[in-house]
């Protein structure tokens, strides 16, 4: 059975009638597996991942047909229950550590709150447990740091401090929404080192939300690309990447600046992500599809299983079999 099992995930916000920022979504990530999401501002991954921490509050409506994690289903907990999961088997790494972390309190007293909380340590052995996850994310002088604010730390120790805190009670899944987005680029490396070093060491499920398709390419087993609210196509690395099947898959992969070279303007994909009052009748990608159809601007595709993955789309690209 699979650690995380979403279906038919919906999530509006106003009332009932409006128009679904995340649309229907099917997605599953097992124990010990590193599932990537990606796609442009503005799809629905981040709403998705809030979605299922209980993060998204009134006039937000979530909806599911199945919302299980580890055999919990989640749409059903109250707010005692649920807590009880949140920050300890479920934990997530927010996008920005400079806001994701109390101005008010030392990082010591924030991850030994996590401690007392999740894992009822108090005292010397949550201090002496909350220095041990500092040094395990490579904090330098890890016991000074114990009485520091989060002003008096850089962006990268911020998102250092924000990975302690949420692996400090060795979560089965660990979700990380884009955690490298306000980093320069070597502290990036480094923390997308720590967070894989840390899922291989405890053998957690992570899911990354993430713009760098490198890191993608390096890091996840598979990829659910996400477009409007609906995932488009799911796949795994590398396959994904060498034969992408929907035309949004491939126009990512199309405006990596490297497969630009020589070129005197950089590859990009017309037009933006359709809002809520301009969504088009059929296909959601057709008014910007390189590839559409008449067919395609009349009616919305399924996402169909194929010979590797699942795409959303009448014609498919680089598939040697039909769609299922």
């Amino acid at each position: 059975m699979s650690l995380l099992d979403i279906k038919n995930l919906s999530v509006r916000f106003g009332d009932a009638t409006a128009v679904p920022v995340v649309d229907g979504l099917d997605l599953c990530v097992d124990k010990g597996e590193v599932l990537a999401i990606v796609g442009e501002s503005g799809s629905g991954k981040s709403v998705t991942m809030m979605a299922l921490m209980g993060l998204i509050d009134a006039p937000g409506i979530v909806t599911a047909d199945s919302l299980q994690f580890d055999g919990t289903d989640m749409l059903r907990l109250k707010g005692r229950q649920r807590r009880h999961i949140i920050g300890k088997d479920l934990s997530m790494v927010f996008q920005d550590p400079m806001t994701a972390l109390n101005p008010s309190f030392t990082v010591g007293f924030q991850i030994e709150e996590v401690l007392r909380q999740h894992l009822g340590l108090k005292g010397q052995a949550a201090r002496q447990r909350a220095l041990q996850l500092l040094e395990r994310v490579e904090i330098p002088a890890a016991a000074s740091r114990l009485n520091a604010y989060p002003h008096q730390l850089s962006g990268g120790m911020s998102q250092r401090v924000a990975i302690a805190m949420a692996i400090a009670a060795e979560p089965k899944l660990l979700i990380a929404d884009e955690p490298t987005t306000a980093l320069d680029v070597t502290i990036q490396a480094q923390i997308m080192e720590l967070l894989v070093g840390l899922q291989r060491e405890q053998n957690m499920g992570l899911v990354l939300i993430t713009h760098d398709l490198a890191v993608v390419a390096e890091t996840a087993q598979r990829v659910c690309v996400m477009y409007a609210g609906q995932a488009v196509e799911i796949g795994h690395v590398p396959q994904l990447f060498d034969a992408p099947t929907h035309p949004y898959t491939e126009a990512l992969l199309k405006a990596i600046p490297e497969h630009s070279q020589g070129q005197r303007r950089l590859t990009t994909l017309p037009g933006i992500v359709p809002g809520r009052y301009d969504r088009p009748t059929g296909c959601l990608l057709s008014p910007r599809c390189p590839y559409v159809q008449a067919h395609c601007r009349e009616q919305r595709p399924n996402l169909d299983t194929h010979e590797r993955g699942a795409a959303r789309c009448f014609y498919p690209l680089n598939l040697t079999a039909e769609v299922a």
